[in-house]
């Protein structure tokens, strides 16, 4: 054969080559990556863009690759002004990229791209915090090889991978809990874009293995659903335990049609964790809780409610508990609902949460088995010294609290006893261990109490600190509040947003507040947006109605905390205790979702009766539905009425007992907060069989004293401080 037809002959396969598609770039490649990749890129691509944004980035950009206005010395943990030239370049990016942009292809565009790009791989920037490191600034990294792919040169590939592949799973940041799981993640798109299977198969099971109940003290989810970051047992749900979520759904859909797919197991505890952990602090399930709020306190938050993503993505895949997940789906979509009513307390992590179709409520503590608060890592959170101390704040609409943390009294926290200071401590001083061990909440998921025998770790203060909650109100009690501090002692009832008029009723009658700071004395109620305060013995209050003023960065010291001054108006309602109390006590019931009128008949006309509130018992009762609640600092023993008889506890505990109408008890739960006792012993008046089969129930009847006993093995290990509810028979 000649030359030409040896040529020519070569022409020819290669071209029955080509349509075969042999040489096709993806030939070869593993369809299931292949698979992932296009999809984790489309949703990369799946983000709005402002063309007057890119307009001003491409026109910024400086001819070194570099923009005004950032600080490309300073790498500290409070700085790193470098994410906006990372922000920018991945604006610049998906505007290159995603169909439909404007700016698809542009040159432009490109070229800012290409500037900005080798000036950050000439220089690869790093911060002193290493979160920015392994997990910020890999996350651009990667998320630029998805979108750019084929129009990144080998030389810019070669650049951006090692960047990229800081994100594995044996970088120093990668320690289970919620970082693990999403450098997990990261290291996975990395693996996609260097079509690696086998990296992305041992990743997945990684991720797929992260969701799991951890023991006491480790990080992760724990066995009453709320979320560890640290081993100091701060409460980390909505912070690392919702990003912890959020990455495992995203892969848990995407792989869920290819053979990397997570077990139904896995699905399930994570919907359990997602609805009974994450959703249950939340306020009607759509926004943040402010009291389980840490440092981020002190960021400045974005209207609206969280997204339905990954609700959503959890439908997509599991049956499960379908219904309460379309109904997270629903509330978050703004449609009409009817929010679920719920007791939970997370014995973990020392959190109650309250919940009505008319409100949300939460109480924040700490106690020897935890920490009161997370450290202000990276300048942030700098007066969160109190915002433990017995936290309770109160959500009607959700945004009561909103983006008020520049203008706040730090000594004033809602629901916390504290000494008024003149200038807050230094913010090494705000993590602290707890002092006492009775410290818990007794809830059979429906109703519930909690208490908090304080001990301030920060000042010279101690005080007996309860809380009550029913279906329409709930009631704050505190015994024993002594100080040797010389400033003023004062209980907050709440500090929030003033919206609208601030009505008081006292020993001279009804009243309008005008604005100003007002000292209210033998006060009967308070009425401000649809929240009624109710003194059973008259009160004298401390309240303001007025502007206060402040900046963020008097809260966060990073750089990047605006230094603007902020003004808002501010309702605060408190109690002053005087200096140096040595036995001061307050009682209040809290009646959200309220008008004036009913405010006023309930306050004559009190459905709540308090029994006791001394340093021994603090106990509440709810006559018409039968609800009795007992904080017991010793052994006790409390008559009731006529019908009800005796109660008696032979240890400190938690009690909530339920009775019909004629008397009979219907139900007991107990708790035990300060997670000591193996039994809890009880006795009461009457003879009772308990519906209970369990054998860790006793029970037994007194004929001479004509009482039942019941003995109650109580949780242990992972379940200590959980409550044990035992029914009886009609």
């Amino acid at each position: 054969m000649s030359k030409f037809g040896k040529y020519l002959w070569k022409i020819l396969i290669l071209i029955c080559l080509l349509g075969m598609g042999t040489l096709d770039m993806q030939a070869g490649k593993d369809k299931d990556v292949a698979y992932l990749r296009e999809k984790v890129t489309e949703q990369l691509l799946d983000v709005p863009i402002s063309d007057k944004q890119i307009r001003t980035i491409v026109e910024t950009v400086r001819p070194d690759g570099t923009w005004p206005g950032i600080d490309y010395v300073d790498v500290s943990r409070t700085a790193f002004q470098h994410v906006r030239h990372l922000n920018n370049l991945v604006q610049l990016a998906i505007a290159y990229q995603q169909k439909g942009s404007p700016w698809k292809g542009n040159k432009s565009v490109k070229q800012a791209f290409d500037k900005g790009l080798a000036y950050w791989l000439a220089h690869d920037f790093q911060c002193e915090n290493w979160w920015n490191n392994e997990i910020g600034t890999p996350t651009s990294f990667i998320t630029m090889l998805l979108v750019m792919d084929k129009h990144l040169t080998k030389g810019q590939i070669d650049g951006m991978l090692p960047i990229a592949r800081r994100a594995n799973l044996n970088a120093s940041g990668a320690r289970p809990s919620g970082d693990r799981i999403k450098i997990a993640g990261l290291q996975a798109k990395t693996a996609l874009f260097c079509w690696d299977a086998a990296q992305v198969s041992d990743v997945m099971q990684v991720i797929e293995g992260e969701i799991k109940i951890v023991e006491p003290g480790k990080r992760g989810i724990q066995a009453d659903y709320s979320f560890h970051h640290r081993p100091d047992r701060v409460n980390n749900t909505l912070s690392y335990g919702l990003d912890y979520i959020n990455v495992f759904a995203e892969w848990a859909d995407l792989v869920s049609s290819t053979r990397f797919r997570f077990s139904e197991t896995s699905l399930r505890m994570a919907v359990d964790y997602y609805l009974d952990g994450v959703c249950k602090q939340m306020v009607y399930g759509r926004t943040e809780d402010t009291g389980i709020r840490n440092r981020d306190i002190t960021r400045v938050q974005r209207k609206g409610y969280f997204s339905t993503q990954t609700p959503e993505r959890l439908l997509a895949i599991t049956d499960y508990r379908k219904d309460e997940l379309q109904q997270v789906v629903k509330v978050r979509k703004g449609e009409e609902f009817q929010a679920a009513s719920f007791a939970k307390f997370f014995w973990q992590t020392e959190h109650f949460v309250f919940q009505r179709p008319s409100y949300y409520t939460s109480v924040r503590m700490y106690s020897t088995r935890n920490r009161n608060m997370e450290e202000p890592y990276n300048g942030e959170g700098v007066k969160n010294h109190f915002r433990a101390d017995g936290t309770n704040y109160l959500s009607v609409s959700g945004d009561e609290y909103f983006n008020l943390s520049p203008v706040y009294d730090w000594c004033c926290i809602p629901g916390t006893t504290t000494c008024l200071l003149d200038k807050m401590p230094p913010a090494d001083e705000i993590q602290k261990e707890g002092l006492t061990d009775f410290v818990g909440g007794v809830t059979d998921g429906m109703y519930g109490a909690a208490a908090f025998d304080f001990i301030s770790p920060h000042q010279p203060l101690k005080a007996r600190k309860s809380w009550f909650f029913f279906d329409r109100e709930y009631v704050c009690l505190g015994a024993g509040i002594q100080s040797s501090s010389p400033g003023a002692v004062v209980t907050t009832l709440n500090q929030n947003h003033l919206e609208g008029p601030v009505i008081v009723e006292g020993e001279e009658g009804r009243s309008v507040l005008p604005a100003g700071n007002h000292v209210l004395k033998d006060t009967k109620w308070v009425w401000h947006n649809q929240t009624g305060y109710i003194f059973p013995d008259k009160t004298t209050l401390e309240l303001m109605n007025q502007e206060a003023a402040g900046t963020w960065f008097s809260v966060s010291n990073r750089t990047d905390a605006s230094k603007d001054t902020i003004r808002e108006p501010v309702f605060k309602l408190r109690i002053n205790h005087g200096i140096r109390p040595s036995q001061s006590s307050y009682s209040y019931i809290v009646l959200p979702q309220t008008d004036e009128a009913a405010l006023a008949a309930y306050q004559k006309d009190p459905q709540i009766r308090i029994i006791s509130n001394t340093t021994d018992l603090q106990a509440v009762e709810q006559p018409a539905t039968g609800l009795v609640y007992l904080v017991c600092y010793r052994a006790v023993e409390q008559k009731l009425d006529q019908n009800r008889g005796v109660l008696r506890v032979d240890s400190p505990a938690l009690l909530m007992a339920r009775y019909h109408s004629n008397g009979r008890l219907r139900s007991l739960t107990v708790a035990d907060p300060s997670r000591k006792l193996s039994h809890l012993h009880v006795s009461f008046s009457g003879k009772y069989e308990t519906g209970n089969t369990s054998t860790q129930i006793r029970s037994s009847y007194d004929t001479a004293l004509q009482e039942t006993f019941l003995s109650i093995a109580l949780p242990r290990g992972a379940y200590a401080g959980s409550s044990v509810s035992v029914s009886f028979d009609e």
